[in-house]
């Protein structure tokens, strides 16, 4: 797959994205920083996502022994959608590339844990598979904000965009003064 953006340079588009929430499972999820926050904004995405109709997918890293994912966050993802991975990339996994590529999207949100492990090696292995990665900041964590920190320096060197859950809002909404933009920002002005 070609990158036809500059990583710096493109907006997102509801229309070219794909969402992959990776491995926030049961057993780790209580080990990370600020967790339930990570899990909530992960929500708030996966959310918008539906309501845009972006898809969605989520990785679960050997659930045998981490367990699912957890159920706020299971309960938005179809389950034809939630797909096993034993290696940290989800990209090393041939079938999840397969997957992610048969959409036809080349704009890839990553959000999930822990973000100096598997967020970190699928955000790097998309970038080489031609994906424009963009990573969620509130919705990606670590057992400790250095690890969290140190990975998301290492991945914006590398070429992913860093944002926010607003501006991945905004720029998929793209206009005000829609039902769709109305329903979405409630709660965002106080």
């Amino acid at each position: 797959m070609s990158n036809p953006w500059t990583p710096s340079a493109a907006l997102l588009n509801a229309g070219e994205s794909l969402v992959l929430l990776v491995d926030i499972q049961q057993k780790l999820a209580p080990a990370i920083a600020d967790g339930k926050a990570v899990e909530q904004a992960a929500a708030w995405v996966l959310q918008v996502a539906l309501q845009l109709g972006v898809p969605l997918f989520a990785t679960e890293q050997y659930p045998a022994g981490l367990g699912p994912t957890v159920a706020t966050l299971a309960e938005l993802v179809p389950e034809p959608a939630v797909l096993e991975k034993i290696h940290f990339s989800a990209f090393k996994e041939p079938y999840i590339r397969q997957r992610l590529a048969e959409t036809g999207r080349h704009q890839l949100v990553v959000l999930g844990t822990e973000t100096h492990v598997c967020v970190l090696q699928t955000a790097l292995d998309a970038l080489a598979a031609g994906y424009q990665v963009f990573v969620v900041v509130e919705a990606v964590g670590s057992r400790t904000e250095q690890n969290k920190g140190l990975a998301l320096q290492r991945m914006q060197q590398a070429g992913v965009v860093l944002i926010s859950k607003e501006m991945l809002a905004f720029e998929w909404l793209q206009r005000a003064g829609t039902d769709t933009f109305r329903q979405i920002s409630k709660g965002w002005i106080r």
